[in-house]
């Protein structure tokens, strides 16, 4: 008996003696950030001080004294109060398109045609004959005259060259004479399915092309070399990374996208995570159903696993599919721009060989006809088989009916924050005031059960993400208009805001296990703010720096430090 009792006492014994040397001893870290505010969004929903990594991995969160004593680091950073946060999330961009917009004109902001022909007469005098001038963002709903451009505007500059200016939203093109001729559309072109050709009394072509009308002119215009494409996504990508971003979902790549993203991780220039979704039926879709999905190349830098489709355009270029006319178009309905049956064989596929399907849906009809058609598949599935976790970008114009189905389906809506806030002014009027009641209707889906994936579809928004959290919380643009929110019982709370950047956004992506939130195991992918995002007043939020962003214990954007005067 004695002899158990002395075995017994010299395991406690040995074990307090292995807890003290493992306790007292520092371990090795590659890095400790130390002092600073971390909200950490794990299941307690705790707020620490400090952080160890190693390698690419977080391995401890802590109070500041206690990962000092613990961690020997090779490299140490005064935070000095700073806050992190989990590396935020895009969950809905544009890389190479971004990318292009910074090459390209931009008019983002132009408050007339007149100004946006000034623009094209300057970009022309840098163009060699024959050259394209290629544009992006004008929006005719923040003119005087809330009406589509016509061609001749940009005839008068630009009499020689084609010039293409697609639109904010991206859902339709304005061009000149010389595109058109070059394209061969004239009063005999008829619109396309899914597209609409603008047109003068006489029936003649105005310079505006709607969704699948604009591939008329796309079939003619130049198509980038791969190394225009590695350059414009490696701009993108920069910029992502200088603003906080850790990753995005890029919707809608092709091979030769997938090829030049590869080309950059392997020279080490893709400096954050790509979650990509497929675009279209195609070449592209036809390979990765003979190879499947490609998860977590270079080090879970790049996973293709996701297919985007599209089932209708934009609000602002009265493209959305709506149930009932728009209040501001009689008549109007919008476009579907796929059928019915082939969203349904898209997804049918995408089930059999495990991919997720995003499919972009605007309009009240669009979105209904996606739920149709995801409830008719996704009741194909075994029992209890895991959820394949299909998505709706961005759900912005729901019926009351269908703002449930998404929890009791597991549909992720996918939406972006800051369309809400730059669509008020002008949404109530296209949507009348009963249908805007269910419009970018955050706080109805969340209260169904669902969680909400946030991002930006920039190049339409801006990538800042901050935006993004400060509108999804607000309901304000970032004069503080209006006060109290536009339609304020949708907002968000900040930590739901939170959670849709970084959290939700990781879920989206198959990869909570991973990221989203500051948790020992997940990759060190982390945001460093200058201000605390999450306790400062709102308009602080719009002032916050980004100290620092990390991808895989990598630090791939540190802010300048300033010299003095």
């Amino acid at each position: 008996m004695k002899q158990r009792t002395l075995g017994f006492l010299f395991v406690i014994v040995a074990l307090a003696t292995f807890y003290f040397f493992t306790r007292s001893t520092p371990r090795e870290a590659g890095m400790l950030l130390v002092n600073g505010t971390i909200y950490t969004l794990d299941p307690n929903n705790a707020v620490a001080q400090a952080v160890a990594i190693r390698g690419d991995r977080i391995v401890s969160v802590g109070r500041t004294d206690e990962m000092k004593r613990r961690y020997r680091a090779d490299t140490v950073i005064d935070l000095q109060g700073a806050t992190v946060m989990p590396g935020f999330i895009d969950g809905h961009g544009h890389v190479l398109n971004e990318g292009s917009r910074l090459h390209n004109l931009d008019v983002t902001g132009a408050t007339s045609p007149d100004q946006i022909a000034e623009m094209v007469a300057r970009r022309v005098q840098e163009l060699q004959p024959g050259q394209w001038l290629i544009g992006r963002g004008w929006d005719q709903n923040i003119w005087p005259v809330k009406e589509f451009p016509k061609h001749d505007i940009l005839d008068k500059v630009a009499p020689s060259l084609p010039v293409v200016l697609r639109r904010i939203d991206g859902h339709a093109m304005w061009v000149n004479r010389k595109t058109m001729e070059l394209a061969g559309i004239n009063q005999d072109t008829k619109d396309p399915d899914g597209g609409k050709i603008y047109r003068d009394a006489k029936g003649n072509p105005t310079g505006v092309f709607v969704d699948n009308a604009m591939d008329l002119v796309n079939k003619v215009a130049p198509e980038l070399t791969d190394e225009e494409i590695e350059q414009r996504l490696k701009l993108s990508l920069e910029e992502c990374a200088r603003l906080g971003l850790t990753e995005v979902h890029d919707m809608g790549v092709d091979l030769q996208t997938i090829r030049a993203y590869k080309k950059l991780i392997d020279r080490g220039q893709c400096p954050i995570r790509v979650y990509a979704a497929i675009n279209d039926p195609g070449e592209t879709w036809n390979y990765y159903l003979e190879h499947g999905a490609e998860i977590g190349y270079g080090n879970g830098m790049l996973t293709v696993r996701a297919f985007k489709l599209y089932i209708d355009g934009a609000l602002g270029s009265r493209g959305a599919a709506m149930l009932d006319s728009y209040s501001d178009d009689p008549g109007n309905r919008g476009l579907t721009v796929t059928a019915e049956s082939d969203v349904e064989k898209i997804c049918r596929q995408a089930l059999e060989h495990g991919f997720q399907v995003c499919t972009h849906a605007i309009g009240d009809r669009g979105n209904f006809i996606v739920l149709n058609e995801y409830e008719k598949v996704l009741k194909t599935m075994p029992l209890n088989a895991p959820s394949p976790r299909w998505r709706i970008e961005h759900a912005q114009v729901l019926q009351q009916s269908d703002i449930p189905r998404f929890a009791q389906l597991g549909i992720l809506p996918s939406m972006q924050p800051t369309h809400a806030t730059s669509d008020m002014y002008w949404a109530e009027g296209r949507l009348g005031p009963e249908r805007v009641k269910s419009a970018y209707a955050w706080r109805s889906i969340l209260q169904t059960g669902s969680i909400i994936i946030a991002g930006s579809d920039f190049p339409i928004e801006g990538v800042n993400p901050l935006w993004g959290f400060y509108a999804a919380f607000t309901r304000s643009d970032r004069s503080g208009y209006p006060l109290d929110g536009w339609y304020r019982d949708q907002k968000m709370t900040r930590d739901e805001a939170a959670r849709a950047f970084t959290q939700w956004a990781a879920f989206g992506a198959f990869q909570e296990e991973l990221k989203g939130t500051i948790e020992p195991g997940k990759w060190a992918d982390l945001t460093v703010f200058s201000k605390d995002i999450m306790q400062v007043p709102p308009m602080e939020v719009l002032n916050t720096d980004v100290e620092l962003t990390m991808v895989g214990g990598k630090i791939v954007y540190n802010k300048p430090v300033q010299s003095a005067p």
